[in-house]
């Protein structure tokens, strides 16, 4: 939006704002704020920062080392078209106050770092990300556990689990068009009744949010399942614009009375969410994936998926990292669950899109990661073993074209398969992370924080509590 703090500030003063909001990304992927009034923002917030406590942010500091300063990035404001009053966001970067330096677990700081390792290398001078982002829009949600119960219940007017109710749950009698388990994708309304709500957002997206929004649409599953596209950019600005476009949707749902969940796998028996992240290398104006092997791929491109699928394990503790993501990836839901290469095949991890037969448009897709990931954390990891596949020249070996689905069972298990679960992500995690260290890109804290805080906080709680459907199995033996 602005060039520099002094075209931020003019804005500022000329637009009457009245609230700044401060917002950074926390450690597991969730936004965080402060606001300030419009008068406390001058230069020195900009060149110095405001100081905010540390250990309060999940993952972050100790107690006796809470200090921490953000500061304001100029290039990232946008107004917020939320607010009831008039308020410019800025998104910050974090900095520890004794040493002036940037903080090594603040993972905008990660993404930046790795932009900056591939200019080293030489392989390119930006790497472009484009993410689908695969979404819930539900009309109730609510859920516990406590000591003696735990449960959960989420309902739409648009879900199949309906069609039988005198009455939808906004008190309107039923008029049926419901959409049936798996098939989601693409009947125009009445049985897709969102249609309005996702459109408020894309085009809340490109007003305010100075982003490219191109398309939306309802997804496969029942019960509100949506996707919404916006242009590709480079690595930074697109995990800032994943978390942008978060927020629009989250905020005109609660605004329509709904409520949005980007979980994987909210509904058991039908298809989950994902994040489907498209990504190219440019060096020179030039869009090094494109060549003439297989698919339109160059051998940088090849050797860029070799590294995806050599490292897809370690990757997934990044790029699926909850307990909810394992859920989606199992065979029978498009899941790209096969360590394999393909162009079209949608049960493959990398796909190579078919649509676009230019140089300029080429890219690879990789399927398997979901919106519960951070992307600053995600998109970079991703990078680094493409870095790593083309720097070490790694095979990616043959594409699969058939149907994997249908292989007989000998040549299916040939396939290498993702991670099962969140502890076989971070356990592979531990025992492969040495390409994401270099060009100090992730550090070893960031490394040993990130797999503790999911293992202990995440896995093992999860682990350690009754399952619903325990019941049904094992109550009466």
């Amino acid at each position: 939006m602005f060039k520099d703090k002094h075209e931020a500030l003019k804005f500022v003063k000329d637009q009457g704002i009245e609230i700044i909001d401060l917002r950074f990304m926390d450690f597991p992927g969730l936004w965080q704020h402060l606001s300030i009034v419009s008068g406390k923002l001058d230069e020195e917030v900009f060149d110095r920062g405001l100081g905010f406590d540390g250990s309060s942010i999940r993952g972050w500091q100790s107690i006796n080392e809470s200090d921490m300063i953000l500061t304001p990035d100029p290039t990232s404001a946008f107004i917020d078209p939320f607010s009831e009053h008039k308020t410019l966001v800025f998104i910050c970067d974090i900095k520890d106050p004794i040493t002036g330096k940037d903080y090594s677990k603040d993972p905008r700081h990660i993404a930046k770092k790795a932009e900056a390792y591939l200019k080293s290398t030489g392989i390119g001078d930006a790497a472009y990300f484009g993410p689908e982002l695969e979404f819930f829009v539900f009309d109730k949600a609510y859920f516990d556990q406590t000591h003696n119960s735990g449960y959960y219940f989420i309902d739409s007017d648009e879900a199949i689990w309906n069609s039988g109710n005198e009455k939808n749950i906004d008190g309107t009698f039923n008029r049926g068009y419901k959409i049936r388990h798996k098939e989601g994708y693409f009947p125009v309304p009445p049985h897709d009744s969102l249609q309005d709500l996702r459109s408020e957002a894309l085009l809340i997206l490109r007003k305010y949010m100075n982003i490219n929004a191109e398309m939306h649409h309802h997804e496969v599953a029942t019960a509100g399942q949506g996707e919404i596209g916006f242009r590709f950019d480079t690595l930074t600005v697109c995990a800032d614009n994943v978390l942008k476009t978060k927020y629009v949707l989250k905020n005109v749902a609660w605004k329509r009375g709904k409520t949005v969940t980007f979980m994987p796998k909210p509904i058991w028996g039908d298809n989950g969410s994902g994040m489907h992240t498209h990504q190219s290398i440019w060096k020179e104006g030039r869009n090094i994936f494109a060549g003439d092997k297989y698919a339109g791929l160059s051998q940088e491109a090849l050797w860029y998926i070799g590294g995806l699928l050599k490292h897809a394990k370690a990757l997934a503790a990044f790029t699926n990292p909850s307990t909810n993501s394992y859920k989606r990836l199992v065979p029978g839901f498009e899941a790209p669950i096969n360590l394999a290469y393909s162009a079209r095949n949608r049960s493959a991890a990398v796909r190579i899109p078919m649509y676009y037969t230019s140089p300029k448009a080429k890219r690879i897709e990789y399927r398997p990661p979901d919106a519960t990931s951070n992307p600053y954390l995600a998109f970079s990891a991703m990078l680094m073993a493409g870095i790593d596949g083309i720097k070490n020249r790694i095979d990616p070996g043959e594409p699969i074209d058939k149907n994997i689905y249908d292989l007989p069972p000998e040549e299916k298990s040939k396939i290498p398969q993702y991670a099962g679960s969140l502890e076989e992500s971070l356990k592979a995690l531990e025992e492969d992370h040495e390409f994401l260290l270099q060009g100090d890109v992730f550090t070893k804290d960031v490394i040993e924080t990130w797999i503790n805080y999911k293992l202990n906080v995440e896995a093992k709680a999860i682990a350690q509590r009754p399952h619903p459907y325990e019941f049904i199995l094992y109550f009466d033996v």
